[in-house]
């Protein structure tokens, strides 16, 4: 499976909790309309949360700020996406999420990519070497 990874950062004139229901109720929704035109088999938001255990995990480790969430998105191989990508039904698909993020999202400050993923331990069990 390939797999996006997108830390996101929320546009300065949105608190967490704007970022994070547009995010939910606006742009998921279009990621569902979106998605058989794009081929993506998952998406998954983990949405932040301002809890006194994140504030703990920052300071003992002298983090950066948390991510005010991370986007998740699944294909089934980096061929399939880029043999998907050349549709043109696809790239306007990804135009308008593209357009659809640029209300919500500092692009400046969140990083995305597209990588593998390489389980190590999978229903409380380690996956052998």
């Amino acid at each position: 499976m390939l797999k996006l990874t997108f830390c996101l950062r929320r546009q300065a004139h949105l608190t967490r909790e704007e970022f994070q229901d547009y995010w939910y109720n606006n742009h998921g929704r279009l990621g569902q309309r979106l998605m058989r035109h794009i081929g993506m088999v998952r998406y998954v938001q983990t949405h932040t949360r301002a809890l006194d255990l994140n504030r703990m995990f920052v300071e003992d480790r002298g983090a950066p700020e948390p991510y005010d969430g991370v986007a998740e998105a699944w294909w089934p191989s980096l061929e399939f996406l880029q043999e998907r990508m050349k549709d043109p039904a696809a790239q306007a698909a990804m135009a308008e999420a593209v357009e659809d993020e640029a209300r919500f999202i500092d692009f400046a400050r969140s990083p995305i990519w597209l990588g593998e993923e390489r389980v190590i331990i999978d229903n409380g069990q380690p996956i052998p070497y």
